[in-house]
């Protein structure tokens, strides 16, 4: 019975700290991870700030859980949604559209949450820091590698996929911000510009 009733309260203290951390998100992609407080989450939910502490026990793990949450809820949306296309150009293609819709549906109220939070902690050595940047790398790292089985495959022209990686990264974070400020035009550009980093090779 005991075993029970620790077992049920593990599991709502799970369930509390998955509410609270995905609240945390929705915050942070408005206002930043910076602005976001325990205090401030504990306020937006009607919760007790105490109650949350003692989930998180300070800001920074607040934030840490804020930025693991937004990355599994990228990855649901965006790459495993993707990862059944063929390697290369379909498997772009197809996280492309994904990121789209991402965007511009959107997943989180503010916008994407890595491109509204990395550059306020690009200068601020840390966890928090330290897991944005693993976050960056690893996206710009899955695209390198899509780039890189295009080009061996001979389905487009010969680039640098780590070059192209960053270039398609560098746009779709300029996109985020254009959307956001109601430029209705950038999905366009986003596809223009995907379209001339995929030509085919020969042509």
């Amino acid at each position: 019975m005991t075993t029970e009733i620790s077992d049920g309260r593990l599991l709502r203290g799970a369930r509390a700290r998955q509410t609270i951390a995905r609240h945390a998100v929705d915050l942070a992609s408005f206002d930043g991870l910076t602005a976001m407080s325990i205090g401030r989450v504990a306020s937006a939910l009607g919760v007790s700030k105490s109650g949350v502490q003692t989930l998180f026990g300070t800001k920074e793990n607040l934030q840490l859980a804020a930025v693991e949450t937004a990355r599994e809820a990228f990855l649901d949306a965006v790459v495993r949604p993707a990862k059944d296309t063929e390697p290369g150009v379909a498997r772009l293609r197809a996280l492309l559209e994904q990121w789209i819709r991402y965007v511009t549906v959107p997943l989180f109220p503010g916008g994407c949450f890595r491109a509204a939070n990395l550059a306020e902690f690009d200068s601020k050595p840390g966890p928090v820091r330290d897991a944005l940047v693993r976050d960056q790398r690893d996206w710009q790292e899955l695209l390198a590698a899509q780039f890189r089985h295009a080009v061996e495959a001979g389905e487009i022209q010969e680039l640098d996929p780590e070059l192209a990686a960053f270039q398609l990264d560098a746009v779709l974070c300029a996109a985020n911000t254009a959307l956001r400020l109601g430029d209705d035009t950038a999905v366009t550009k986003v596809r223009r510009v995907v379209d001339g980093l995929l030509r085919p090779a020969g042509s």
